[in-house]
């Protein structure tokens, strides 16, 4: 039987996430998520606690849940994805890597992969970037160049660019477990617009917000969980709540507060605390930050990182651990197999994190200090601590 492997958000569980993995899991197979905490990669809170969205995991097919630390979790594409399949391989039984594609075919992934880590591509990309272009853009247009367009067309679709970087991790770890596309069932990313029973992660988390209906595009036990968090107060998570917190760092912050900050280049921390004297909301930091190299999302992982205390520090020293969110019984037996296979030592006590050692200490410790933060948004407000007072999901 296969243990699969999925890279996660689940911000929140919806109908295509439950298409995935009953595309991929068969009679005995076993699936491990790993997903992002209390932080996402769009560079703001997920839509509900950590726990929260793995219980919705555990109850719609997975079965173990691991966290991937919020340093990689608010990354660009390449760190999350090398952070996420670091831990799938480190465990020792996974075989397979599972994700969600536009394309849905390994093989043009898998020559993409190649062709975006070939020297000619990255060379061309250096000159492009001097134009003043995105990175993703550089990218795309340096393999159009070389390769043609039917692999560069792939580097424009949002699952398929992460798709790529997965494979392209497996390559550079040199592991055993196999891709595996699935051809995504669902609605474009961050559309708008709803098919069925299938909508996109932002809509809903939209509708959450609005108080709306979006019992239809989430499966049931998800729906309930989610439902529940809402009516106690544990959800949906406001970062509109952060904005005077964020903005009066911002104002007081200075060039060195950046200094270390990921992906941090060219004095864009200048432009960034220029707009922020005079911006009354985070938004408005974010729309007269960007530019045409840096994108939205690039600024708000550098704002929200600068804010949190993540430098390039904690990514330099890697994955000190396994952290477990939560297990059923299949998830269960997975682990005490993994206890003998797994490369890095599996976490699911406090106390096992206290005998890791300094880099283990200043990762969760960082964790920790983003649970604090990401408890100021929810509409219960939470106080502090729950990270070592919350315990992993067991169904």
């Amino acid at each position: 039987m296969s243990v699969i492997g999925i890279v996660c958000e689940f911000n929140p569980f919806h109908n295509g996430h439950k298409y995935l993995i009953d595309s991929v899991k068969k009679d005995g197979d076993t699936v491990v998520c790993v997903m992002s905490g209390n932080f996402v990669q769009r560079g703001e809170p997920a839509i509900a606690d950590k726990r929260i969205r793995a219980k919705t995991a555990l109850l719609c097919g997975a079965d173990l849940v691991i966290e991937l630390p919020v340093a990689f979790s608010v990354a660009g594409a390449q760190t999350f994805a090398r952070g996420g399949v670091k831990l799938l391989d480190s465990l020792g039984v996974v075989d397979t890597l599972a994700f969600g594609s536009e394309c849905g075919n390994i093989e043009m992934l898998e020559r993409t992969a190649d062709a975006i880590e070939s020297e000619q591509v990255n060379g061309e990309i250096i000159e492009i970037l001097k134009t003043g272009e995105t990175y993703a853009f550089a990218r795309e247009k340096a393999v159009r160049k070389i390769y043609g367009g039917d692999l560069a067309d792939i580097l424009h679709n949002p699952n398929d660019i992460l798709a790529v970087e997965y494979i392209s991790a497996l390559n550079f770890l040199h592991s055993k477990i196999k891709p595996k596309a699935v051809l995504r069932k669902s609605v474009l990313h961050d559309s708008t617009e709803t098919e069925g029973v299938f909508a996109s992660a932002s809509l809903i988390r939209e509708k959450m917000k609005k108080g709306e209906s979006f019992k239809e595009y989430l499966p049931h036990n998800a729906f309930e969980i989610l439902e529940n968090a809402i009516k106690n107060g544990n959800a949906p998570a406001d970062y509109a709540k952060l904005d005077i917190a964020i903005l009066a760092f911002l104002r007081k912050a200075t060039a060195e507060d950046f200094s270390d900050v990921p992906d941090v280049s060219e004095g864009i921390e200048n432009r960034i605390i220029a707009a922020a004297r005079n911006a009354t909301t985070l938004s408005e930091v974010f729309d007269n930050s960007k530019t045409k190299r840096y994108t939205h999302a690039r600024i708000r992982r550098i704002v929200l990182c600068a804010f949190l205390g993540i430098k390039n520090s904690h990514l330099a020293c890697g994955l000190p651990y396994i952290r477990v969110l939560g297990f059923n019984d299949k998830g269960r037996e997975l682990l005490h197999k993994a206890v003998k296979t797994a490369s890095l030592p599996i976490t699911v006590r406090l106390s096992d994190i206290s005998n890791l050692g300094t880099n283990a200490e200043q990762i969760f410790q960082l964790e920790s200090t983003a649970t604090d933060i990401f408890n100021l948004t929810l509409p219960k407000i939470r106080e502090c601590g729950t990270e070592m007072t919350d315990s992993p999901v067991v169904i």
